[in-house]
Order: C-alpha cells, then sequence, then structure tokens
C-alpha cells in the first residue's frame, strides 16, 4: 500500500503529465472543463504554471527556462532599440491582455502567445497591413473566413478582439497540430505553414534555429521579435520560447527536481517523526482503531 508521501508524490507526477501532455478535445471547439477530456499524447503542451506547482516546499531552485544562445544578442538589442513603444503598449494592454487570457485559457493554449498580438498589431484592432491583413491578430480576409469570421464591405469581425482572438486562438491550435513545435507555430502564422514546411524539407531539420535561414527574412525577424517582447513583458521565458527537443529537455529537468524536492520532503519528515518522544509516538499509534498506548 502506498504510504501518504508516495501518494503525494505520485499525485504531483501525474498533475505535471496532465500539463505536460494538454490536449484539446473536440476539434475546433472549446474544450470541456472536465479532467475527463484531457489525455496523453505525444504532443508537449505545458505552461510556465510548472513552475508554480501549490504545495512543494521551494521552487526557488527550479530549473530556469533557458534563452538559446542564437537570440540572445538579438532580444538585447530588440529591447534596448524598442524600449519606448514596448512601454507604451504595455500602459494600455491589461483590457486586451485579460481578453486574451481569457481565450486562449479555453483553447488550452499557452497564455504568453498573446505577445504574437504585440508585434502583429501593437495591440490595434483595427490596424491594417499593406497587403491587406486586418486587425489585432492581422488576418488576412480568406483566412478569416474559414475561421468562421464576418469579412464584408460593411462589416470586419478582424476588427472584434474578442472574435478575432478565438480565430487566432484556432488557427494557432491547428498550426500546432501540424508542427508541435511554438516557435514554428510562430514563424507558420507569419508566413504560412507551407513555406515552413519546405525550410524544414530543405534544411533536413525542424529546429527552428537549424533550419531559420531557409525561411524569409521577415519571418525570421518576426520569430525572434516574439522572444524579445515576451522577455520584455514578463522578464523570462516560457514554453513558447522553446523548440520542441528545449521544451522536453525542460520538462525532464522539471520533473527530476520535483521527485528530488519530494524526496527532501519526505526525509524531514521522517527526520521530524524520528525526533518525537516515544511517548508521543506511541500515543499516535492504534491497533484495529484503537489507542494502544493508554493514558494514565
Amino acid at each position: 500500500m502506498l504510504n501518504r508521501n508516495q501518494v503525494r508524490t505520485a499525485f504531483i507526477i501525474n498533475a505535471m503529465l496532465l500539463m505536460v501532455n494538454v490536449v484539446k478535445a473536440g476539434g475546433n471547439q472549446p474544450p470541456s472543463d472536465s479532467l475527463n477530456q484531457l489525455h496523453a499524447t505525444e504532443q508537449l503542451r505545458f505552461d510556465s504554471v510548472m513552475l508554480q506547482i501549490y504545495g512543494l516546499p521551494d521552487m526557488s531552485q527550479a530549473p530556469a527556462i533557458k534563452m538559446n544562445k542564437n537570440a540572445k544578442k538579438f532580444v538585447q538589442d530588440y529591447i534596448e532599440d524598442n524600449e519606448e513603444t514596448l512601454e507604451e503598449i504595455k500602459a494600455k494592454s491589461a483590457n486586451a491582455f485579460r481578453i486574451i487570457n481569457q481565450v486562449f485559457t479555453r483553447y488550452q493554449l499557452p497564455t504568453e502567445l498573446k505577445y504574437l498580438a504585440v508585434i502583429e498589431s501593437e495591440l490595434n484592432t483595427h490596424a491594417r497591413s499593406h497587403v491587406g491583413a486586418v486587425g489585432t491578430w492581422q488576418l488576412m480576409a480568406p483566412t478569416a473566413r474559414i475561421l468562421s469570421l464576418k469579412v464584408t464591405s460593411k462589416y470586419d469581425e478582424r476588427t472584434h478582439l474578442y472574435k478575432s482572438t478565438v480565430a487566432a486562438a484556432r488557427y494557432l491550435n491547428d498550426l500546432y497540430d501540424i508542427f508541435g513545435d511554438w516557435l514554428l507555430v510562430i514563424a507558420a502564422y507569419n508566413t504560412g505553414p507551407g513555406n515552413v514546411m519546405k525550410a524544414i524539407k530543405k534544411s533536413g531539420s525542424r529546429d527552428f534555429w537549424k533550419l531559420q535561414n531557409y525561411l524569409p527574412l521577415e519571418t525570421r525577424l518576426h520569430v525572434k521579435k516574439f522572444i524579445g517582447t515576451h522577455y520584455f513583458f514578463e522578464g523570462k521565458g516560457s514554453v513558447t520560447t522553446l523548440t520542441k527537443q528545449e521544451v522536453i529537455t525542460h520538462r525532464n529537468a522539471m520533473m527530476k527536481f520535483l521527485v528530488e524536492q519530494n524526496s527532501i520532503q519526505d526525509e524531514k519528515e521522517v527526520t521530524k517523526s524520528n525526533d518525537q518522544p516515544v511517548d508521543e509516538r506511541l500515543a499516535n499509534v492504534k491497533v484495529n482503531g484503537e489507542l494502544i498506548h493508554d493514558e494514565e
């Protein structure tokens, strides 16, 4: 029979696996709240919430998400060159981020993907590009219609923050189903999945940092701008700033850390129990539900 500490460890590890393998249910429909809808797949989908698991004694030493060395110089320069603009966007971002967070949580997407909207449109619902992309998420009309948005000469739902965010969430989920890698998803959002597939084929790799030179310059910069914006707002990275292999490496480090932390906690509890006076320990021992240590 498992003791209480073993049960706790098993519970935490299972909770970790749920977060790692969360998958949307029911195609493009919003997922159910029921845990019965969650099932493990090879798709790795977890959020930085894994660093805030309740009940662990010391998360300050948890493995940090590391920035890829290929991004460091760009991110540093990008934040330095765009700090004023980013500060202005941040000052007016609360309402937009609240709505985006709600939608992305509903669609089981990492909420950090909201920073894609910052580099797409600076959170401007009426932004329009020179090629005709419109709204916070800069959707082209054909793509918007496929995602069930109404786009006519009189009414364009791409300018509606909530509706366009739902459409973007559906599209991001579709792209993740194709690539299983958030950096490739962001690249595909900019240049289209076909171009990313071509880059994978030409490079022989699914690692963004190895295939990036087979992508358009604008797309390479788009992904790096996302990472830079993420670090500006968060001060750290998340699953969305990592390649799939980096996600796996970080997940394994986190799992090892969780097991070690629980072992430490178990040892502390055993030591505490052993330090307890014998009389006090006997007072808590029961046989068939009855105390075997009688009080005098």
